[in-house]
């Protein structure tokens, strides 16, 4: 199990990248237009450095909605590999059986 304060942090990158994310693709658009005057462009990266850090989607972090984990983590089931394998194990994933020889 993951730290409860390490999941939480990551909760709160998850809002905070959410309530920011219109306004920074707003400031994105403006700053990546060619059409715009280097003013313009350059003000808009400006208001973007100042928004915060945490509000970027690249400082969210993939977890384990089960554990928390971190590593090891399949996109498809938001799961960890170890909690994949003990929910498979208990048969609590319906088609899934894991293998024993």
């Amino acid at each position: 199990m993951a730290k409860k304060s390490m999941i939480a942090r990551d909760a709160k990158r998850a809002r905070l990248v959410a309530q920011y994310a219109e306004k920074r693709a707003e400031l994105k658009a403006i700053a990546n237009d060619e059409n715009a005057s280097m003013e313009e462009r350059f003000k808009a990266r400006l208001k973007l450095a100042k928004l915060p850090r945490n509000s970027s989607p690249t400082r969210l972090r993939n977890r384990c909605e089960v554990t928390g984990r971190p590593r090891a983590f399949y996109r498809k089931l938001k799961m960890s590999r170890i909690a994949l394998r003990d929910l498979a194990s208990k048969g609590e994933i319906p088609g899934m059986v894991k293998s024993s020889w």
